[in-house]
């Protein structure tokens, strides 16, 4: 049976949040995973300088919260890609493409003005958890 309580998830190996909002939070069998900065948990700030590299560890931070619930990428109903550049798209979504397979989850990407401590990408992210995983 589904459990309709608010759960608050937490990854020792994903960056802890720079402001007062959880890593994720689980709502029956969803997931809402806050926006997640490319910051290198054992140097404690960003160290990647391109999108790409940036791309790719925003992503393993999601991965690392997400398995605290037993969840990976492919459990990824709805994605939200926040870009300092829209000129650096296309590098993101190559890396992208790596960690996300067929069927793809639904995604927005867009530019904002800037992001939190110089990051070039942002990532968030909406998984399901099926009763029977």
């Amino acid at each position: 049976m589904t459990d309709f309580t608010k759960q608050i998830l937490k990854s020792d190996k994903a960056p802890a949040a720079i402001g007062p909002y959880s890593q994720a939070v689980k709502f029956g069998n969803t997931v809402y995973v806050s926006g997640q900065l490319p910051i290198d948990t054992e140097a404690g700030k960003i160290t990647e300088t391109t999108a790409a590299g940036q791309t790719r560890q925003s992503l393993k931070n999601i991965e690392y919260i997400l398995a605290e619930e037993g969840l990976d990428l492919s459990d990824v109903l709805k994605t939200t890609v926040l870009l300092s550049d829209i000129g650096n798209f296309q590098e993101m979504n190559g890396v992208y493409s790596e960690f996300f397979k067929e069927p793809y989850p639904a995604r927005i990407a867009y530019e904002v003005a800037a992001l939190p401590a110089g990051a070039l990408v942002e990532i968030d992210v909406i998984a399901g958890k099926s009763d029977n995983k």
